[in-house]
């Protein structure tokens, strides 16, 4: 009995120990349990309430800055090493945008600056132009009456002649009985008695109508003797560009025989861009060169711009006119052409690498002192030559800009607004307890008389319009003067613009000063309260008839 006593004993002490080690077990299973879960909470607080560690640096991925947490680590979406945020050496305000760099990150991200300068606003147009002839020197050579070509002394296309320069013969019965008629009709033989005058004036026209010289009406008389023959000489100096007659052929009253055209003035007409028809003006000077003479150009004249533009090229036709000594552009060529305008002697310009365009915005980084640099919105005007714009406004002269580097500085500037607007405190309305019956959420109305948003931006922007009747349906960005009648343009805002009406009818002329709107006069002239160039208000369209309603039964 005691032998089996002994292992009996020693299985029941060793029961109280496994027990034990199982419940620390599950106490550790917990323990963890509740440290992941507290985790959690922390970090969706943190995202949510814009909490931050008290070591104040976070990481973030380069690809995808939405990611940002408070320990090293890998990016959840691409895999990619987070990288440390930098901090700024001062606490940003909101009266200003501007970052804050070192001067080691300034070096690694290569940036470069330039000072805004002021300089002549020239674009410098390169286009393609065909030579073509000048349509006012083009004749053609025809005859009013039916004959056959009998002898031709201009016998090749290309021919140089001169004015009065014979080109060929031709037969003709009517020109035979016209020149019968004119002998007999100035015949001093005859003495019926009767007055001839009268029908010898209307046998010489009859001859001038058949386009004879008044040199062969006298050889006519003269000789008193028909001719079998005409001969019909050039109408003008020129190249014979179309000959379209040989010996022996008979050919009808009316139908073109030569076509001459002369040289010394040639046609050069350029496809410009609808966008770039700004920059050309009549009287403009024009540049042409040619490739079979590389060592020498061509100086013209824009002398007309077409009112139409190609619809599948979108670029009008422009016309110019050269003098040609020697022949030297040859219809059919094609040249290149070179129009320099000049639209301002003094303009604000900014360099095309340095605007960064999003959208509808444009931005320009201003380099301020202590390494800081302040995004700008900018209004920009034409393109000058050089990949220069002109700036309208946002930036001011010897400021300097930032010429490269500027996208890495505008992620900068946008990732660090997302960060500070993530750890600002939020000042929302408090949430309502879960089970609240009344969630009608009352919108705050702005006090009366303010004005905000798409309203207040209205009423700010001014616009310039001619204050000519016929010419206020244009509107301007920009102060200066009307290309049509070169009248100075007048600023309107955007309540006044409402009561201007194209095409309407005109009432009055009044002041674009709102406080001078009491000023009404017949004509255009000057306020005279304040001097500024009335401008007209016409009269509004009729409202549009309302719906008639519908009877309900």
């Amino acid at each position: 009995m005691d032998t089996d006593a002994t292992p009996l004993s020693a299985t029941q002490g060793h029961a109280p120990r496994r027990r034990g080690k199982l419940i620390v077990v599950i106490v550790l299973v917990v323990l963890a349990a509740v440290g992941i879960w507290f985790a959690q909470q922390y970090a969706t607080t943190w995202s949510t309430a814009g909490g931050a560690p008290q070591s104040g640096q976070f990481y973030t991925c380069g690809m995808h800055p939405q990611v940002v947490q408070d320990h090293p680590g890998n990016c959840p979406i691409c895999g990619m090493t987070l990288t440390p945020i930098r901090k700024q050496d001062t606490a940003p305000t909101e009266a200003s945008s501007a970052i804050a760099i070192d001067a080691v990150t300034i070096q690694n991200m290569g940036i470069r600056t330039e000072i805004v300068q002021r300089g002549p606003l020239r674009r410098t147009i390169r286009t393609v132009g065909a030579i073509e002839y000048n349509e006012t020197t083009l004749a053609d050579v025809t005859t009013k009456f039916k004959g056959w070509i009998e002898k031709l002394y201009v016998n090749t296309t290309g021919a140089l002649v001169m004015r009065g320069d014979p080109l060929f013969e031709i037969y003709s019965p009517e020109l035979y009985s016209a020149q019968v008629e004119y002998l007999l009709a100035t015949d001093p033989s005859n003495k019926a008695g009767m007055d001839m005058s009268s029908l010898k004036a209307a046998a010489r026209m009859k001859l001038k109508f058949f386009d004879i010289s008044d040199e062969q009406v006298v050889e006519l008389e003269r000789t008193r003797l028909p001719h079998k023959t005409l001969r019909i000489s050039a109408p003008q100096d020129g190249f014979v560009v179309e000959k379209m007659i040989v010996e022996g052929q008979m050919v009808d009253a009316g139908m073109r025989l030569y076509r001459l055209a002369d040289l010394g003035l040639v046609w050069v007409q350029a496809e410009i861009y609808e966008q770039d028809l700004v920059y050309l003006k009549l009287g403009q000077e024009a540049m042409v060169r040619l490739d079979y003479l590389p060592d020498r150009e061509f100086r013209g004249r824009v002398t007309y711009i077409y009112p139409t533009v190609d619809e599948r090229t979108r670029t009008a036709k422009v016309r110019m006119e050269f003098h040609n000594p020697g022949y030297f552009l040859k219809p059919g060529m094609f040249a290149t052409v070179h129009v320099t305008s000049e639209l301002e002697p003094s303009a604000l310009l900014v360099p095309d690498m340095a605007i960064l365009r999003s959208g509808e915005k444009t931005t320009v980084f201003v380099a301020l002192d202590g390494g800081r640099f302040d995004p700008r919105t900018v209004t920009l005007g034409p393109q000058a030559e050089n990949d220069m714009y002109q700036v309208l406004s946002g930036v001011s002269e010897g400021e300097r800009i930032v010429t490269s580097g500027q996208f890495m500085l505008d992620s900068e500037s946008q990732l660090r607004a997302a960060i500070q607007k993530m750890l600002e405190p939020k000042t929302s309305e408090p949430v309502e307890p879960a089970g609240h019956e009344d969630r009608t959420v009352t919108p705050q109305t702005p006090p009366a008389g303010t004005m905000t948003g798409a309203a207040a931006e209205e009423a700010t922007a001014m616009k310039y319009i001619c204050p000519m009747p016929e010419h206020v349906s244009i509107e301007y960005n920009h102060a200066g003067q009307c290309p049509l009648c070169g009248m100075a343009l007048v600023p309107v805002s955007a309540a006044t613009l409402r009561l201007l009406q194209p095409g309407g009818k005109l009432l009055y002329y009044t002041c674009p000063m709102r406080e001078h709107s009491d000023v009404r006069a017949d004509k255009s002239g000057q306020c005279p309260k304040c001097g500024m160039t009335l401008i007209p208000v016409m009269e509004a369209p009729p409202p549009k008839a309302a719906p008639a309603a519908v009877p309900q039964h």
